[in-house]
C-alpha cells in the first residue's frame, strides 16, 4: 500500500470508529509528520517503514525538533496505534515486521509542576487590571478561565468543549466529557458557582444571545485547545514565571496539589480528577509525601504499640 494512501485509510478508521476530533486531529499531525520525515528516505509503500526509521524519526523529534520525552512517547503511542491497525486489520505487518512492535517508550523525568499563592494572586491581578479598565470579553475570560481551572481541576480539551448546557448553577454541578468520551459530574463549590453566575450575567449582556460554549472568541465562537493555549502564552509574556510551565495541565497539578495538602484522599483525588487509573494519582503522593505528614502522624501503626 502507498504511505501516502496509508494515511487516509488510518484517518477513515478513526472517525468509523468515533474518536473524538481533537484526539483525530492530534493523531493526524503525528502521522503527517512522520510521512514527511519517511519521504526522505525515500519510503514510499508503507511495507517498506522500518524500526530503524521510526526509530530515526524519534530521536529527530527528540534532538531536532526539541520534543521533551513526554511528547516523544505520545508520538510513538501514535505510530504503534497506526502501525498496529495495519498489522491487525489489513495484515500488511505481522508481530515480526511491524516497525514498532518492539520499540520502547524513553523514560520520563517525574517532575510536575504548580503554581504558588503568589504566581496565582499575580495572574488574577493582570487580569483585575484589565477587567477593571474596560470589562472587555479577553479580561474576563481570561480570569474566569484561571478560577476555573483551579476550581474544576479540568483538562485543556475539556475546559474548550464545555458549554453552558453542561453547566446546572442550580444544583451547582458541571458534566465534563473526559476522555473516551466518557461523562462525568463533578460539583462546583459555593465560590466557583459564584464566579460562574456572574461570568454567565457577562456574556449574555456581551452577546445577543447566550453562545454555545463558555469559553468563546469576540464573536461567540468556541475556542480552540491552541486558542487557549495562545492566551496562556500571551500570559506567559507578562508574568514572566521561571520554575514553573504555564499551561493549563499547571493549574490541574496545582489543584492536586492544594486537595493533597488540604488531606484529600486517594480516592477522592481521583474522582475530582477523573483518572481512569489510580497509578496516575498515586504519582501526585510520591511527589507530595510530606504533606501527608499530619495524616501518617495520627494513623501510623506504630501509634498503638509499646516498643
Amino acid at each position: 500500500m502507498l504511505f501516502k494512501f496509508s494515511l487516509q485509510e488510518f484517518q477513515s478508521d478513526r472517525e468509523y470508529r468515533n474518536i473524538s476530533n481533537r484526539t483525530l486531529t492530534s493523531y493526524m499531525n503525528v502521522m503527517k509528520e512522520f510521512h514527511e520525515f519517511a519521504i526522505k528516505y525515500e519510503v514510499v509503500n508503507l511495507e517498506d517503514c522500518t524500526m530503524s526509521i521510526v526509530k530515526n524519526y524519534l530521536i529527530y523529534c527528540q534532538k531536532q525538533r526539541g520534543n521533551n520525552p513526554t511528547t516523544v512517547n505520545h508520538k510513538l503511542h501514535v505510530l504503534k496505534i497506526f502501525f498496529n491497525y495495519f498489522e491487525k486489520e489489513l495484515e500488511i505487518f505481522n508481530p515480526k515486521t511491524n516497525p514498532t512492535k518492539r520499540l520502547m517508550y524513553t523514560k520520563e523525568d517525574v517532575k510536575i509542576e504548580v503554581f504558588s499563592d503568589e504566581q496565582i494572586k499575580q495572574m488574577l491581578k493582570y487580569y483585575q487590571k484589565l477587567k477593571y479598565r474596560d470589562k472587555s470579553l479577553y479580561a474576563y475570560r481570561g480570569y474566569f478561565l484561571i478560577i476555573w481551572l483551579l476550581g474544576s481541576a479540568c483538562r485543556l480539551g475539556e475546559t474548550a468543549n464545555l458549554k453552558w448546557t453542561d453547566v446546572d448553577l442550580l444544583n451547582g454541578v458541571v458534566t465534563i466529557m473526559g476522555k473516551k468520551r466518557t461523562a462525568s459530574s463533578i460539583p462546583m463549590t459555593d465560590k466557583l458557582k459564584s464566579e460562574f453566575l456572574e461570568y454567565k450575567m457577562f456574556m449574555e449582556h456581551t452577546f445577543k444571545t447566550l453562545p454555545e460554549f463558555v469559553f468563546t472568541d469576540r464573536w461567540g465562537k468556541p475556542l480552540t485547545d491552541n486558542a487557549i493555549k495562545c492566551i496562556f502564552k500571551h500570559l506567559k509574556g507578562n508574568m514572566n514565571f521561571k520554575n514553573v510551565r504555564l499551561s493549563a495541565h499547571t493549574f490541574r497539578h496545582t489543584a492536586a496539589h492544594r486537595m493533597l495538602v488540604a488531606g484529600a484522599s486517594v480516592a477522592t483525588i481521583q474522582k475530582i480528577l477523573r483518572h481512569a487509573n489510580v497509578s496516575m494519582t498515586l504519582r501526585y503522593f510520591a511527589l507530595w509525601g510530606t504533606a501527608l505528614k499530619s495524616e501518617n502522624d495520627k494513623f501510623n501503626p506504630l501509634n498503638n504499640i509499646d516498643v
